[in-house]
């Protein structure tokens, strides 16, 4: 990777963000070396146990070079949210770290602080699973308010369904609850804050050859595994390319037609990424790529 390493703090906590496929965990792995530095997940599918290869988590190789914290610890029926995480993070933080992923909203509710949203009752989850698959986007996305609306990605269900789950379990909106925000835990002002912005023909590139490797190194088999506790709403489920495997393991697609699928899903979180790092990250220091 073409950046200059002696350009990033050896002292500071190194907040490192970019999208999928874009080399985030390689430079990580190379601040680890150099510093001595724990590397901390901020990837909201790595932590599930169940997703080694298509959540691209480390390596067991990486993992043998530098210590690696929260990856993979998590079980896919396991209630588990930004708040728990934040949470595991401050008890890493007596030692050097880069914190490295693409899940934006751990990254700001590390750096800007994070409201205590009551959890969602079951029944709530239910009827938002069961409005999501028969409405969809739409029907859930118009009952929001307009500070949410305005504030949330609306083309990730994971996301449109969260602010309506809070909504409809607390009666109040999701902005409102994160404009009640406690201190930060790692202030801007104290770290270094890297994001990733490749350059997107490069990017695209990347990300096909990647599934192929994936496939390769196993992917199927973590959807086979999957499959007989297979639940598309849940979050452990959205892992990009788990739905289109699960589906050609289901005779849905053959295997060309669920990895293109993959592909493109791919590329469609990538771009949501970077329209998400540009509009809340301005402050943060730019790596462009290649």
């Amino acid at each position: 990777m073409a950046f200059d390493l002696k350009a990033i703090s050896r002292e500071a906590p190194v907040l490192l963000a970019g999208p999928t496929a874009s080399g985030k965990s390689a430079l990580a792995l190379e601040l680890a070396a150099r510093d001595g530095r724990v590397i901390v997940n901020a990837d909201a599918l790595q932590v599930y146990d169940c997703w080694r290869v298509l959540s691209a988590r480390p390596s067991l190789a990486d993992e043998a070079v530098a210590r690696h914290a929260l990856y993979g610890h998590v079980a896919r029926d396991q209630v588990y949210s930004v708040g728990h995480w934040l949470r595991e993070v401050q008890g890493l933080l007596h030692r050097p770290v880069v914190i490295v992923g693409g899940t934006g909203l751990y990254f700001m509710a590390l750096t800007e602080g994070l409201s205590e949203i009551p959890a969602t009752p079951v029944e709530v989850r239910a009827r938002a699973d069961r409005r999501l698959a028969h409405e969809g986007l739409a029907a859930m996305l118009a009952e929001l308010d307009a500070q949410t609306r305005a504030r949330i990605d609306p083309l990730n269900p994971a996301r449109v369904q969260r602010a309506w789950e809070v909504q409809a379990s607390t009666g109040r909106g999701l902005a409102s609850w994160q404009d009640a925000t406690g201190p930060a835990l790692l202030p801007l002002a104290h770290v270094e804050a890297l994001v990733m912005r490749p350059d997107v023909a490069w990017l695209d590139a990347r990300i096909a050859r990647r599934f192929d490797a994936m496939l390769a190194q196993g992917a199927l088999d973590e959807a086979r595994a999957a499959l007989p506790d297979w639940q598309p709403g849940q979050p452990w489920a959205k892992a990009i390319g788990a739905p289109e495997l699960v589906a050609h393991l289901r005779g849905e697609m053959d295997l060309a037609e669920a990895t293109a699928a993959a592909t493109l899903a791919s590329r469609q979180y990538a771009k949501r990424q970077r329209t998400w790092f540009r509009s809340r990250m301005k402050a943060w220091r730019e790596i462009a790529l290649p």
